[in-house]
């Protein structure tokens, strides 16, 4: 039994001229995905007063480079200045910035992509996807100083969450405080790190029982330790989460495109994964769109099915949608805890399954049985899978407090049991659900800020890139809309669904048509019908999996 230590200590005894491990190569590579830019240190006694001011900043919409109108396919450019309180201009980049463009009556919109020129301004980029009046929006999440704050946080507390566990034997009963990170020698620690994954976690020795008596995992708290002026860099409506004001008139008249030959997925040069239009979400990698007119023919397509959900409680929200919503599925009580699970839902007439279940630890749910602490890894490990079977994976916003490095390997240990499960049933969809953007407070920002979610959403579209698995993109799906950011977003959010287009074998056949035969149903089409529609269709594992992703 040995206690954790931190990556960052443990020094290399290997020859100098040894070739790194592949898992080396990665990390750093990986590491490097999430490179921000840098900024300058903060001074003791700084003043919130030279930081970026929002209402001091402004944007301009760049004019056609060419001149003339714009049309449908273009791209519009969005030039921002960023200033201080004092309204002086900033000299180094930095800031968080998220930038949308929309057209509120239309209910139409879509996210934009933000570049930092490393000198106070930046640059924001939209593809035109529609006809009509469109106005763009850029909010200033953090500022650079703010984002050097949470920088600090995790390299210099990454226990300022810390969690308990219950030990008992009889009427004897202790607590201890747990975590990933402890500064305690071996033998003042409980060692329980999974001996399948190597996932550690470590428990302080209780005084009087044995480490085989713990019961139960909860969080235990948050140590807050900033200093005053540092917390003057999270402000609700003065510089977090703040709308920058736009030199001149944000909108712009947008015209029919000019090559009526080309498609919107051919034109578009920027990244977003998709966008909003009339409130569906439409998306860019060519997928079409068909909405189900009977339940009949939902229920159908996803009779059969057992649906898996693995996360945290933004997948859960989708059970929970589910049961709400579809009167043929029923919970079955699994005398279980309802934040962590295991929770299960059958709906008999059309032999659907749908189960949940949370990750391991770090998990911030109060008073799971250790006996139900389970790492997505090892669950994947024990299903058969097959055309009948989707797994929906949601893991992101409970590892925010920690170094990358912690995420990575939770990543990489899912990776490789979903390579596995694609190994021995190359036809079970599995699917993996990003982050999104939140509402902040400063106490969501210390341990959840969407800075965090950005940097560790980077990490996982670059883990899973190039496997036969299907994304779906809460994050443009969240930024895009019209509604306020929410850990678990809304119902006109959670309604709209989207699986992108992936590299799936398919021996020669259409992607399409090799979903339909792999799930018994176009699953594609599922995730795009109306609420009616979803409602009907959660009752099937494949569209109950893709709904859970929307929510997520």
């Amino acid at each position: 039994m040995a206690a954790y230590v931190k990556p960052d200590q443990v020094k290399s005894s290997l020859p100098t001229h040894q070739q790194p491990s592949k898992e080396a190569v990665e990390l750093d590579f990986l590491k490097n995905v999430t490179a921000w830019p840098s900024t300058p240190p903060l001074p003791l006694n700084f003043s919130w007063n030279d930081t970026s001011d929002p209402r001091h900043s402004t944007f301009t919409v760049l004019p056609k480079r060419a001149g003339g109108q714009w049309h449908v396919g273009d791209e519009l450019g969005v030039l921002i200045k960023m200033y201080n309180f004092h309204g002086k201009p900033k000299k180094y980049g930095g800031d968080f910035l998220l930038a949308r463009l929309h057209s509120p009556s239309l209910l139409a919109g879509v996210a934009g992509k933000v570049v930092d020129h490393l000198n106070g301004s930046y640059s924001a980029l939209f593809p035109l996807l529609w006809e009509g009046n469109v106005q763009v929006q850029v909010i200033l999440v953090h500022s650079s100083e703010a984002v050097t704050v949470l920088q600090q946080l995790n390299r210099m507390q990454p226990h300022r969450i810390y969690f308990q566990s219950l030990f008992r034997s009889g009427s004897l009963t202790e607590t201890t405080t747990c975590n990933v990170y402890i500064n305690a020698t071996q033998q003042q620690l409980c060692n329980y790190t999974d001996l399948h994954t190597g996932e550690q976690w470590f428990c302080y020795k209780p005084k009087k029982l044995s480490c085989d008596a713990r019961v139960t995992h909860a969080t235990g708290g948050f140590r807050k330790n900033i200093k005053p002026q540092e917390e003057m860099l999270f402000q609700s409506g003065i510089n977090m989460k703040v709308s920058i004001p736009p030199s001149t008139h944000p909108n712009i008249s947008v015209h029919p495109r000019e090559d009526q030959t080309r498609g919107i997925g051919d034109i578009v040069r920027t990244e977003p994964s998709g966008y909003y239009y009339h409130g569906a979400w439409r998306p860019l990698d060519g997928t079409k769109v068909h909405q189900f007119n009977s339940s009949t023919a939902v229920s159908q397509c996803l009779r059969g099915k057992g649906l898996h959900l693995f996360g945290d409680s933004t997948i859960r929200q989708w059970f929970e949608y589910f049961l709400a919503s579809f009167p043929d599925l029923k919970k079955f009580d699994l005398h279980s805890s309802k934040q962590g699970g295991p929770l299960l839902a059958l709906d008999y007439p059309n032999n659907i399954l749908v189960t949940y279940r949370c990750h391991g630890p770090p998990i911030r749910f109060a008073n799971i049985p250790v006996t139900q602490l389970r790492y997505v890894a090892n669950e994947l490990d024990h299903i058969d899978g097959g055309p009948n079977t989707v797994v929906v994976i949601g893991v992101w916003s409970h590892f925010s407090t920690f170094p990358v490095d912690f995420y990575i390997r939770r990543l990489q240990n899912i990776r490789k049991a979903v390579v596995r499960l694609l190994s021995r049933a190359p036809r079970t969809l599995v699917v993996i659900r990003t982050a999104n953007p939140k509402a902040l407070t400063v106490y969501e920002t210390l341990t959840n800020s969407d800075w965090y979610s950005i940097q560790g959403d980077k990490l996982l579209r670059a883990v899973f890139k190039g496997l036969n698995v299907h994304l779906v993109d809460a994050w443009d799906m969240v930024l895009a809309h019209q509604l306020p950011h929410n850990l678990h977003p809304q119902l006109p959010i959670i309604r709209v669904l989207h699986v992108p287009s992936t590299n799936r074998p398919n021996q020669g056949k259409s992607l399409k048509q090799a979903r339909i035969e792999e799930l018994g149903c176009d699953v594609e089409e599922l995730l795009h019908f109306r609420t009616e529609y979803l409602l009907r269709c959660s009752r099937t594992k494949a569209g109950l999996e893709i709904q859970h992703k929307a929510l997520r």
